[in-house]
């Protein structure tokens, strides 16, 4: 904890800044039997594929953002089915400290990739389970995790 300063430069002493992980979204997507996944455009991880998502803006709320993202990086539009999963792990990004929340989505509509994704489409979850596309740090535990229920 330290001191945050005012935008005088003055020094709040009753307010303290706390060292928070981020706060991020992640939308899972599955049509049958393929699953809706994004190819990164950006480090980390660029030119990896994953599970549609990103950054939760202040004052956001996580489910607004995740429907956010999915627009942004997809085109789509989705409705929240619910709650599937929360990652916390403090090493899982090697950014920051990241904690992301991933709810179940269901959408309509053909992917195209957008903002920071450079493509977006179904693939086949036999073949993204079996290894055969890079996936994105540990979005391969999610996809295993979600897939087996």
């Amino acid at each position: 904890m330290r001191p945050t300063k005012t935008e005088s430069g003055d020094l709040e002493s009753e307010a303290l800044e706390y060292r928070n992980p981020a706060l991020a979204v992640d939308a899972a997507v599955r049509r049958g039997d393929q699953v809706l996944l994004i190819q990164r455009g950006n480090e980390p991880w660029k030119g990896a594929w994953a599970l549609p998502g990103g950054f939760v803006d202040y004052g956001e709320d996580p489910t607004d953002a995740v429907l956010r993202e999915l627009e942004e990086e997809t085109g789509l539009s989705g409705q929240i089915i619910r709650l599937l999963d929360a990652k916390g792990d403090p090493e899982r990004d090697p950014r920051k400290h990241i904690v992301s929340i991933v709810y179940l989505i269901e959408a309509e509509g053909e992917p195209v990739g957008g903002d920071d994704a450079a493509d977006a489409r179904f693939w086949p979850i036999e073949l993204v389970l079996d290894g055969e596309l890079p996936i994105a740090g540990d979005h391969m535990e999610i996809l295993r995790d979600w897939l087996s229920e």
